[in-house]
């Protein structure tokens, strides 16, 4: 509502300015669709009723545009961007014969299309398929998604499709780096649809985009393509993406391009999502992933051992995502490890296989990294009340860490509220 009322605040500013006279071009921000969408809205009384009127309406700029439009005098590009949004719709109407001449106004000829009053919106529409073409529905693609929202918007977003299905490949570049994530993921779905990308360009946009819609899409037909193109030119690009999903849907690729093997490099993932994933393919292909686990964390368990000695974090949480209460003690034994990922993922593996232990691992809330202090609350967390409460008081001390800090607060508000419960 907060978002609302300031669309409405700007837009009203705006019309205000339009109506002293102000250029559109330093009215408004005419880059920006909500801009000319806050306009609409602001040019428009607050209330409804004959006795209220829009706070541009006390220039003389109404009654000047109406003069002006029943005695057929021009107005100008100012009045004329009032007019469209005047809260009479004969005076919409009656605006909408004038844009001959204006192009900076027609965002708001798309606007209109979704009109609330028919005759208006029928004529908006009318006008905007004879002047719309492929470069015009690009520059003006953010404002008509976003009127697309409306009730009576989807006219212009379909004249927009059927113009840019038709038009030619480089019409279409600038959308997909637009700032507007709507439009990017527009543009790349209108791009799958008519299979604009082969199946690696495709791929290659999964791994890049920061969108996850975009992501989920490109990599999607990318696996759907992949039979008829060379499957590396599929598998590389998503299986070196930094998004979690599209690695994941690489791996799962594996199975289907022959070569599941391959899957157990991904078994120590950083990303939960991929090693699952990893692990469904290994097992489809006959393998067993625990005993792989198992390997890499006995080898490296000793806490002595050389730095690049450490197991990967993702192998110590494979671990315990697949394992069994007797792989705890492996566990333990990484608690102390030097690398503080791999202290991390073991404190949080022995929660995951319910074998944590208050007081066994209380030394671990005063590790040096936040992260393994943050997995050591949440495994002691359910058992708060076992620790002293004086020992935690301690750790809240201005010399501790921020991190200390706030664990002993949790744990000391778990505590207590625990007990309290207790009949």
């Amino acid at each position: 509502m907060r978002g609302v009322q300031e669309d409405i605040g700007s837009g009203s500013a705006a019309a205000v300015r339009l109506a002293r006279g102000v250029p559109l071009r330093e009215a408004l921000d005419r880059g920006v669709p909500a801009a000319w969408t806050a306009l609409d809205v602001g040019a428009r009384p607050s209330h409804r009723g004959a006795y209220y009127l829009p706070e541009w309406e006390r220039y003389g700029a109404g009654r000047t545009l109406t003069t002006a439009l029943h005695a057929g005098r021009p107005l100008s590009e100012s009045h004329l961007a009032l007019a469209l949004c005047h809260r009479d719709g004969r005076i919409r109407a009656a605006a909408l014969w004038r844009l001959g001449g204006h192009p900076d106004l027609l965002p708001l000829l798309v606007v209109r299309c979704a009109d609330w009053a028919e005759p208006v919106r029928e004529q908006a529409r009318l006008l905007l398929g004879e002047v719309l073409d492929a470069v015009r529905a690009v520059a003006l693609l953010p404002l008509i998604l976003r009127v697309g929202h409306r009730g009576r918007g989807a006219f212009a977003v379909g004249l927009a499709g059927r113009l840019l299905r038709e038009a030619p490949p480089e019409v279409l570049t600038a959308l997909y780096t637009d700032s507007d994530r709507a439009v990017r993921r527009y543009a790349y779905r209108l791009a799958v649809e008519e299979g604009r990308f082969s199946a690696g360009e495709l791929a290659r946009v999964a791994a890049r985009e920061d969108d996850v819609v975009v992501q989920n899409l490109c990599a999607d037909a990318a696996l759907v393509a992949m039979p008829d193109a060379e499957p590396d030119d599929v598998l590389r690009p998503l299986l070196a993406a930094r998004n979690p999903r599209v690695r994941a849907a690489g791996v799962t690729a594996l199975r289907r391009a022959g070569r599941p093997e391959q899957a157990t490099e991904f078994l120590a993932d950083r990303a939960e999502l991929v090693r699952a994933c990893a692990r469904y393919v290994v097992r489809q292909h006959g393998g067993d992933p625990l005993p792989w686990y198992r390997e890499r964390c006995a080898q490296r368990s000793g806490p002595a051992g050389p730095a690049g000695s450490a197991p990967a974090p993702g192998a110590v949480a494979g671990l315990a995502e697949c394992g069994e209460r007797g792989d705890a003690e492996v566990l333990w034994s990484l608690v102390r490890h030097p690398a503080a990922g791999v202290r991390a993922r073991a404190v949080a593996g022995l929660r995951v296989l319910d074998v944590a232990d208050a007081r066994r691992l209380s030394p671990m809330l005063d590790d040096p990294a936040p992260g393994v202090v943050r997995e050591a609350t949440a495994a002691v967390l359910p058992s708060a009340e076992l620790l002293p409460g004086e020992w935690l008081v301690e750790r809240l001390g201005a010399g501790r860490p921020r991190h200390v800090r706030i664990a002993a607060f949790r744990l000391l508000w778990s505590g207590a509220a625990r007990r309290s419960s207790v009949p």
